[in-house]
């Protein structure tokens, strides 16, 4: 049996409840899940033969404004991969607009932890039980989150040696 049948199994056999669908899209296999099933899930995937050790990324999509917002406005997308099998898949949890909350995965993965703060500071998205939810690329005093789709648009003029004692109209 291939890894993917292995994967596919191990989580419809043992987290049903969990698994709202599965995608293959090029080859690359995701299980979009029920945020609540997702640290259960991963502690049962860490701890299987199936040796997924490492989480590989966290990333984020907002949604807003787009037909699929009504399967939630955020996706939190988790990049596993199991280093014995050499296997890459996903799991994919969405999260309403009003309270888009999920489960941290610092208390499996070290890793998450910046992880994690990066897509918080950038897409809002909380990490419950985080140890330190704290800002990791925007300054302290930008209010907001600036990848949200609907965070206004900003201007600033980059700063190269060339232009860097210019006067404005130089510039434009």
């Amino acid at each position: 049996m291939d890894i993917r049948q292995q994967v596919r199994d191990f989580i419809a056999q043992r987290f049903a409840n969990v698994i709202i669908g599965e995608d293959n899209f090029r080859d690359q296999q995701s299980f979009t899940i029920r945020a609540e099933g997702l640290l259960d899930l991963c502690q049962a995937l860490y701890n299987s033969d199936l040796d997924i050790k490492f989480l590989a990324d966290i990333t984020s999509v907002d949604w807003y404004g787009d037909q699929e917002e009504g399967n939630g406005r955020f996706q939190v997308i988790y990049n596993l991969y199991s280093l014995k099998f050499q296997y890459r898949f996903f799991l994919k949890v969405r999260l309403p607009a009003d309270k888009p909350e999920i489960q941290s995965l610092t208390p499996l993965w070290n890793g998450a932890n910046w992880l994690e703060r990066e897509v918080w500071d950038l897409m809002g998205i909380v990490f419950i039980g985080h140890p330190d939810l704290t800002k990791i690329l925007t300054p302290d005093d930008l209010e907001g989150h600036p990848l949200r789709r609907d965070y206004p648009l900003t201007y600033e003029v980059p700063q190269f040696t060339w232009n860097k004692d210019a006067p404005p109209e130089v510039i434009k």
